[in-house]
C-alpha cells in the first residue's frame, strides 16, 4: 500500500533548516554547532519512524511539486532507499561529533562554510536515497557532488585545488551521462518513475538497453569501479571528516542497485545477459583496488583504495541477479559504512594528536592512542570480514548469492579480497601494539580530543552490534528482495 506522508520531505528538509541556522549563528561558533548536533539527531528520528511502515509491506510517498504530467520532484520510501537512509542518517550525528573535535583541534578556517556544506549534502544524500523518479535522484545526486565540492577544496592549496578539479571531472562532468542515460531511459519506457520490477516494455531494444546500463554504469562515477575511480583517492585531500563522509555514505553504490533493479529489473537483465560482465567488471574493481590499497603508505590513501574494493561488493551483489546476493550487496552498504568510518576516523585522530599521516610513521603508536588503535583493529576486523563482526555477514550472503547464480569465481574473488585486505590493515595493527616507539617518542597517553574519541568507539562497537543484532537490516534487505524479486 502507497500511503501519502510528509515524512520523507521532512528528512530531506531537516538539514537543510540546519544549514539554515548554521548560516544565521555564524559568529557564535557553540550555537552554531549545537545546530548541527541537533538537526542530525533529529533527521535519524524521522528516519526511524518510517521502518515499521516500510515492515509493514508498505511505502512513504510525497511529491514537492509536478512539472508537466508525469514529470516531477517527489518522494518514495521503500525498503532499499530506508535501509541506505537509515545508515547515512545514523553516521551523520557520528561525523558532526567527530567534525567538531576535528576542526576546533586543527583551528580550520571556515568553519561554517564547512558545516554548512556538510549539511545540505547530507540533504541531497537524503533525496538520493528517497528519490521516487530518475528525475529526482539525477537532481539530488549532482546536489551531493556540487556541495561536497567546497568540503574536497576546503584547505584552498594548490593541491586542494588540483585533486578538486579531478573530483568534479568525475562526479560532475561524467554525471552529465547519467543524465543522458535517464533520457534514453525515458524514451524506451515512457515513464521516469522507479519500478521495483523495472520499467522497460518487453519490445524495448536490446542494443539500446545495453547502451542504457553502460551509460548508467558510467555516468554514476561516486560507485568508483576502475577505472572510474580516481576522484575518490584525490578528494582524500579534504579534512578527514569529508574524506570520511564521501568514502563511507555510498551514494553511488545506492544508485546502482537502483538503477539495476528499479529501472532495468531483474529480467530485464537476465535477457541482455548482463550479469556475468557485471561479475567480472566488479571482482576486477574489488582485487585490483586491494592491490594498489597494499602499496600506498598513504594512511588515508590505503583506506580511499580499499573502500574502491569495498564498494564494488554492492555491485557484485547486484549483478549476481540471486536472492542472496542482493541481500548481500545492500548489507554490505551498512557494514562497510561503519567498519570504514571506524578506520578514517582513527587516521583523523592520528593526525590530530600526532601529525603523523604514514603508515611507515606508526610504530607503536598504540601505545600513545590504545583507544585508538583498539577501535581500528576492531574496524580492521569487521572489513576483513572476521566473525563476530558485522562485515562477515554481508560477505556470507555474497558467497551464497555467487552458489544461487553458480558464479563459483566470485568465491574465489571474495576469499582473495578477504586476503588482501587482511594483508593491508594487520600489519598496521601489529606495527602499534607490538613494535617500538621511534627513537626519542615516549609511550605517554596523547589521544585526540575526547568527543573524537567517543565517535570512533561508537562506530567501532557498532561493528559488533551489527553482528549480533542486525534483524532490522536484514529484515529491509528481505523486503526489497520481496519486492524485486
Amino acid at each position: 500500500m502507497e500511503i501519502e506522508s510528509i515524512k520523507p520531505f521532512l528528512a530531506v528538509a531537516v538539514s537543510l533548516l540546519g544549514a539554515a541556522l548554521i548560516l544565521v549563528t555564524r559568529r557564535s561558533p557553540n550555537i552554531r554547532e549545537g545546530c548541527s548536533l541537533a538537526a542530525a539527531p533529529l533527521k535519524f528520528l524521522i528516519v526511524l519512524t518510517m521502518i515499521p511502515t516500510v515492515l509493514a509491506g508498505n511505502t512513504l510517498h510525497y511529491t514537492l511539486f509536478s512539472i508537466t504530467s508525469g514529470v516531477s520532484i517527489a518522494f518514495r520510501v521503500d525498503a532499499m532507499g530506508l535501509t541506505f537512509a537509515t545508515a547515512a542518517s545514523f553516521l551523520w550525528i557520528l561525523i558532526t561529533m567527530y567534525s567538531i573535535g576535528y576542526v576546533r583541534s586543527l583551528k580550520e578556517h571556515a568553519q561554517t562554510r564547512y558545516y554548512l556544506c556538510f549539511a545540505i549534502t547530507l540533504s541531497a544524500t537524503m533525496g538520493v536515497a528517497f528519490a521516487a523518479n530518475l528525475l529526482t535522484l539525477y537532481l539530488f545526486y549532482e546536489l551531493v557532488g556540487f556541495f561536497a565540492y567546497p568540503l574536497v577544496v576546503h584547505k584552498e592549496t594548490e593541491e586542494a585545488f588540483a585533486k578538486g578539479n579531478r573530483y568534479i571531472f568525475y562526479v560532475f562532468w561524467l554525471a552529465k551521462l547519467f543524465l543522458l542515460a535517464g533520457f534514453l531511459a525515458y524514451a524506451l519506457s515512457g515513464t521516469l518513475d522507479l519500478n521495483p520490477k523495472g520499467i522497460f516494455p518487453s519490445k524495448a531494444d536490446p542494443t539500446l538497453l545495453t547502451l542504457t546500463y553502460l551509460l548508467f554504469l558510467v555516468g554514476i562515477s561516486k560507485a568508483a569501479i576502475i577505472p572510474f575511480h580516481a576522484w575518490l583517492p584525490a578528494a582524500m585531500v579534504a579534512p578527514t571528516p569529508v574524506g570520511t563522509l564521501l568514502a563511507v555514505v555510498d551514494v553511488g553504490a545506492f544508485c546502482i542497485l537502483r538503477v539495476t533493479y528499479n529501472i532495468f529489473g531483474l529480467d530485464t537483465l537476465k535477457e541482455l545477459n548482463l550479469g556475468l560482465p557485471l561479475v567480472f567488471l566488479a571482482s576486477f574493481t574489488i582485487v585490483a583496488a586491494s592491490v594498489m590499497a597494499l602499496t600506498r603508505d598513504d594512511l588515508k590513501a590505503r583506506l580511499a583504495y580499499s573502500t574502491i574494493g569495498q564498494i564494488s561488493y554492492t555491485l557484485l551483489g547486484a549483478a549476481l541477479l540471486a536472492p542472496a546476493g542482493l541481500i548481500g550487496g545492500i548489507l554490505q552498504i551498512v557494514n562497510h559504512a561503519i567498519a570504514k568510518i571506524t578506520l578514517f576516523f582513527c587516521a583523523g585522530s592520528i593526525y590530530v594528536a600526532s601529525g603523523k599521516t604514514k603508515v611507515s610513521e606508526l610504530n607503536g603508536i598504540g601505545k600513545q592512542m590504545p583507544f585508538t588503535m583498539a577501535a581500528f583493529t576492531l574496524g580492521a576486523l569487521s572489513l576483513i570480514g572476521f566473525p563476530p563482526f558485522a562485515g562477515f555477514i554481508s560477505k556470507w550472503y555474497l558467497v551464497f548469492g555467487s552458489v544461487e547464480a553458480g558464479q563459483y569465481p566470485a568465491i574465489a574473488v571474495l576469499v582473495a579480497s578477504s586476503i588482501l585486505s587482511a594483508s593491508y590493515l594487520l600489519p598496521i595493527v601489529y606495527a602499534a601494539f607490538f613494535r617500538d616507539l621511534p627513537p626519542g617518542e615516549k609511550a605517554e597517553r596523547r589521544e585526540a580530543p575526547t568527543i573524537m574519541v567517543v565517535a570512533l568507539m561508537l562506530t567501532a562497537i557498532g561493528t559488533l552490534v551489527l553482528f549480533f543484532a542486525p534483524s532490522v537490516f536484514l529484515e529491509l534487505a528481505r523486503v526489497v528482495m520481496g519486492e524485486v524479486g
